[in-house]
This record gives C-alpha cells, sequence and structure tokens, in this order.
C-alpha cells in the first residue's frame, strides 16, 4: 500500500479508466460495505415500523422520501448551488425529473417497502438484487447482442434461486405469497431503471441535486394520496428513533457512503460488495424479527447472490 502502486479500472460509462491507489480502494471498499450494510438493516428497521407500530408502506415512502430529499437538496445548496440552481431553471430538464422521481424513486420505495411488507427485509432484499437481469436484458437489447456464457449462467443461478425462495422446493406449491414476489419483481425492475434512467442527469447535475429533486418530487406527488398528517402512528420513542434512522442512515446516510465509496473504489468493485445488502437484511431479519429462513431459502438466497457476482 506504501509503495504508490495504482489499480485502473474501466469506469462504468464510456469505457474511461481512472487511477486508483490501494489506499483509494481500501477507504471506497469500506465505505460500500457501510452502505450497504445500513441499506440492508435499513429493510428490517422498515419491517419493525410496519408490524409494530401499524404503519402502512406508503406512509413510510412518503415522509422518508420528503425528509431523505430534503437533506439531499440542503447537501446541494451547500456543495453544488450553481448546479441546484441551474436544475431549477432548466425547464427542459423537468419531464425528465418528473418521469425519473415517479419510476426510480416512488415505485421503488413503494415496492421495496410493500415486498418487506408481505414478506419479509431478507426476502425482499435479495429479490430486489435481480435488477441486475433487467439491466442486462436491456445492455444486450441495446448492444444487439446476447448474454455471454458467464452471464447466461447468473441468469440460469438466477431463475433456479427465485424458483426455490417462491416454492420452498415444493414447485407444486407456493411458499411466498404471491403479491409479495409481484412487488419484489417490480421492484427489481424499477431499480433497474433507476441504474439507467437518470445517468444524464446525474452527469449534468450531480447526485445530490438530481436525487434531492427526483426524492422531493415523489414525496409531494405522494403527499395529496398519503396524507401522512392525517394518519400520524402512535409513535413512542424507539418508533422515532426508527424512523430517524430509516431517514438519516438507513436513506441518506447509506446513499452517500455507496456513491463516495463507489467513485473511490470502481463501480465494480462496489457491485460486488453491495452484496452486503441483502446478507444483512437477512442476518437482521433473522436477530430482530420473527423471520425465519429454511435451507432451502437460503440455498435460492446464495443462487441469487452467485449471480450478482456473475452478471456484471
Amino acid at each position: 500500500m506504501a509503495d504508490g502502486t495504482r489499480s485502473t479500472e474501466p469506469e462504468a460509462h464510456g469505457g474511461a479508466t481512472l487511477e486508483r491507489t490501494p489506499r483509494d480502494i481500501l477507504i471506497g471498499s469500506l465505505l460500500v460495505l457501510a452502505g450497504g450494510a445500513m441499506w440492508g438493516v435499513n429493510g428490517t428497521v422498515s419491517k419493525i415500523l410496519m408490524s409494530d407500530y401499524a404503519i402502512a408502506p406508503e406512509w413510510i415512502a412518503c415522509v422518508r422520501q420528503l425528509a431523505a430529499g430534503l437533506i439531499f437538496l440542503a447537501c446541494a445548496a451547500i456543495a453544488t448551488p450553481r448546479k441546484l440552481s441551474g436544475a431549477v431553471r432548466d425547464v427542459r430538464s423537468w419531464p425528465s425529473l418528473l418521469a425519473n422521481a415517479v419510476v426510480c424513486v416512488l415505485l421503488v420505495q413503494v415496492a421495496y417497502l410493500t415486498s418487506i411488507d408481505l414478506t419479509n427485509s431478507g426476502t425482499a432484499t435479495v429479490l430486489q438484487s435481480l435488477n441486475l437481469l433487467f439491466v442486462l436484458l436491456y445492455t444486450c437489447v441495446r448492444g444487439r447482442r446476447g448474454p455471454n456464457a458467464r452471464e447466461g449462467l447468473g441468469v440460469a443461478f438466477a431463475l433456479v434461486g427465485v424458483v426455490l425462495i417462491a416454492t420452498g422446493g415444493n414447485l407444486g406449491t407456493l411458499s411466498l405469497p404471491p403479491a409479495g414476489l409481484a412487488w419484489g419483481l417490480v421492484n427489481a425492475l424499477s431499480t433497474a431503471a433507476l441504474a439507467i434512467t437518470p445517468l444524464k442527469l446525474i452527469a449534468k447535475w450531480g447526485a445530490f441535486v438530481t436525487n434531492g429533486v427526483m426524492f422531493v418530487v415523489s414525496g409531494l406527488f405522494m403527499l395529496p394520496f398519503v396524507r401522512p398528517w392525517e394518519h400520524m402512528p402512535p409513535l413512542d420513542a424507539r418508533g422515532w428513533g426508527l424512523m430517524a434512522f430509516t431517514v438519516l442512515a438507513g436513506t441518506f446516510g447509506a446513499f452517500w457512503l455507496f456513491l463516495v465509496g463507489s467513485m473511490k473504489a470502481g463501480p465494480m468493485r462496489a457491485t460486488m460488495l453491495g452484496t452486503m445488502e441483502p446478507v444483512m437484511a437477512t442476518v437482521s431479519a433473522v436477530l430482530w424479527t420473527s423471520a425465519v429462513f429454511t435451507p432451502v431459502d437460503l440455498t435460492g438466497f446464495a443462487l441469487i447472490i452467485i449471480m450478482v457476482f456473475l452478471v456484471r
């Protein structure tokens, strides 16, 4: 590490390479792991809020989006004020920001929380990892190619993993609620869109501005339907602490850590290390909730996580 040796890795866009020192890679990897762990724990915290305090997934999504979005915008106002004011004045960017707010934030949040509510945080987070299959499909269609052998193996592993999770190994019945499986797949699809469609906006306005605007717009879109002030849950000190965690650490903090870590460690390493999220979601679900996973479930989880390493 002290010899100054540098590592080069293709960036996610354009094929350019960026030199990274071993220290950059180490720090970035630790940040990514921390962000992934927070995301995983956040799923279990959301499950506790929904089960122990009878909070609807839509209420959590609306409040969390508005609160985290305002924090993103505050950071943008401090770090990149010109980009923030430019995005607000650029009327041509508004339709794209609105579409991404609905598909890439609102739908992701609602689908993920509903999937957790109907199943558990571990299962919902593992199903979310299937977004890589949709990204692969998009890449193949756009590049007019078929999946290579490695990608094809990853797809096969993922399909077998989903079947095991959904049926518990008994192909004649579903052990997973059909609605939970459906919302999990919707979440995977919308998460795939999140990895693709906002890229031009992020390149133009920066991550803080783009995500801040999308989160706030998404929360405002839900506001007249959810009316969170009319359905305030009976939160005690523990409940407010969990809500604070899901906004500050589980949403804003996790994203910030993953974003900075990805830039330091590189997108490929970040994707691999991001498997900490389903692992932490599964472990925390077992430790803090009544979730029980059979060996068949864990085998399905493992196959989907292996898919992450094959499809990249």
